[in-house]
């Protein structure tokens, strides 16, 4: 059948397209870096830190459901196929259908989510209930934000049309004005308000519209901008809701299980618990949005179509090298979060409100975070290859498996190392959950390891383990009074040279060993 459209030009090739989602996700990063820096800087990591963090996680976790997670990845092979095998009027009306019925869900969500402010309170910040004012913050604030489940999840349709046609820049540059957003509010309206830490849940909300309106322009240019249809009966919709469904559940687990972490934190005794959290897990966000979402945000149109055209080879060699890309990265960025967690969070965010003492707890569940980046990595890109080929039970499945696991680790880790536990539970159910996705993927036949992966993962390793030894011999366990004493100057020097003797010493041993960047040319 005649596709829908003349097709803008298809980008050259999937590490291309897989470089500038990087860039605009690497700029977008940053900037939820200094957002975090101005975070702890204004509101440290007390009561009310904790307040708004709970009160953003929640409507964030439903974000993950509603936006980037599970509709994207039921919408986005569906569109394809419509895409590749129908007319421009019938893709128009699976958006403007699709369009409706998220937009009334969304909008039933919102309202119940305000109303029930309070009963979302209790349920995930129970430990709260001692604390009434404490409380009373986390509830004013969860009635402001929750509206931005509307709003940003909107946002993420408009950028799963764009991915589709080949516009990712524009998605991944969007959170760009959360941040700015969110900094402008912290330094500028904050001390207007009797509850400063309020100023945020507003720049939350107002960040929620501007994003939505970003995209508009660009689904014009395309002929797309939605016009909200509600036909009982659309086949479109249909399968977008039956693909749905159960990926809300499978691609979530990560954001679930940070939910418990939560959950649980909430009822350590004292504060602080959710703010080292939080603060550690967005530095983990950092390398995980830059490469593995990046990856798989571009990978998943470009699998669905490599799936309609049944082109089995196609689909295992981007998918292998997919895999490789994040073992690349993933291996090195992990070794140097754990190693480096102490001069990280010192540099990046000791100073102002957030004291010395709080340096240690957060650096703690850093590093319990970064035992599964590999495993949070994986499961992005795994995921996908169920996803692209319309298989969302394994994935269920086996989310199921690892969220189980969580909660056991939780309960047993929580009581010997604190909050810090309830990361290294959220990182081990990472890799139990990478695990079976990759296993399953291996049994079906989609994927399986060549010959070169044997000799590609001893180069990597050794590779890393040169780069973990030369910042050792750089930093020790004396440094660490010396570069909590020193100026912001001196931090982001000493910190910036550690850095580049890594990077320095983990590429050079890579080259040493024969690998080039051209081994990562996309050639499917």
């Amino acid at each position: 059948m005649q596709a829908a459209e003349d097709r803008p030009a298809e980008t050259t090739g999937v590490a291309r397209s897989s470089l500038v989602v990087s860039l605009m996700t690497f700029l977008s990063r940053i900037l939820g870096l200094v957002r975090e820096i101005v975070f702890a800087a204004v509101f440290g990591d007390g009561a009310a830190a904790d307040a708004f963090f709970v009160a953003f996680r929640i409507p964030n976790f439903l974000r993950r459901l509603f936006a980037e997670g599970a509709f994207s990845q039921a919408f986005v092979p569906v569109l394809s196929e419509y895409r590749k095998q129908r007319t421009f009027e019938e893709v128009k009306s699976l958006v403007d259908h699709v369009a409706g019925r998220l937009s009334l869900i969304l909008a039933i969500v919102t309202v119940i989510g305000v109303i029930a402010a309070p009963l979302l309170g209790t349920l995930f910040a129970w430990g709260y209930r001692d604390a009434p004012d404490k409380f009373a913050l986390l509830v004013e604030m969860l009635r402001i934000t929750f509206p931005y489940i509307l709003l940003i999840s909107l946002t993420g349709f408009a950028g799963s049309i764009l991915n589709t046609y080949g516009r990712y820049a524009v998605p991944a540059m969007t959170p760009i004005f959360l941040n700015l957003t969110l900094i402008a509010c912290a330094l500028l309206l904050s001390p207007l308000m009797a509850e400063p830490i309020v100023a945020l849940a507003w720049g939350v909300l107002i960040a929620g519209i501007i994003q939505l309106m970003f995209q508009l322009p660009f689904l014009h240019h395309l002929r797309l901008v939605p016009r909200p249809a509600l036909r009982p009966k659309h086949e479109g919709v249909h399968q977008v809701i039956m693909l749905m469904v159960p990926v809300m559940f499978s691609v979530s687990v990560g954001q679930i299980n940070l939910l418990v972490d939560t959950m649980l934190a909430t009822a350590l005794q004292g504060d602080g618990a959710v703010s080292w959290l939080y603060y550690s897990d967005r530095l983990m966000e950092l390398p995980l949005g830059m490469f593995a979402i990046a990856i798989a945000t571009v990978i998943l149109p470009i699998l669905s179509r490599i799936h309609a055209a049944a082109d089995a080879e196609k689909f295992l060699t981007t998918l292998d090298w997919s895999l490789r890309a994040l073992v690349l990265v993933g291996l090195p960025a992990t070794l140097a979060l754990i190693v480096l967690a102490d001069p990280l969070i010192i540099t990046i965010y000791q100073r102002g409100a957030f004291g010395l003492d709080s340096v240690l707890p957060t650096s703690a569940s850093l590093k319990a975070y970064a035992v599964g980046l590999l495993g949070f990595m994986s499961i992005k890109v795994l995921a996908t290859a169920y996803f692209s080929r319309k298989d969302t039970t394994t994935p269920v499945r086996y989310a199921v498996i690892a969220m189980v696991s969580n909660m056991v680790l939780n309960l047993l880790l929580i009581i010997p190392l604190a909050h810090a536990g309830l990361a290294l539970a959220t990182s081990l159910s990472a890799f139990i959950n990478g695990g079976l996705l990759l296993s399953g993927l291996l049994r079906q036949g989609v994927f399986s390891f060549r010959v070169h992966w044997i000799a590609y993962l001893l180069r990597v390793g050794m590779a890393a383990l040169v780069m973990v030894l030369v910042l050792k011999l750089l930093y020790g366990p004396g440094d660490f009074d010396v570069l909590a004493g020193a100026g912001t100057v001196e931090r982001v020097l000493y910190l910036g040279m550690l850095c580049g003797a890594g990077v320095l010493a983990y590429g050079l041993t890579l080259l040493a060993l024969g690998v080039r960047l051209s081994d990562f040319r996309y050639r499917a």
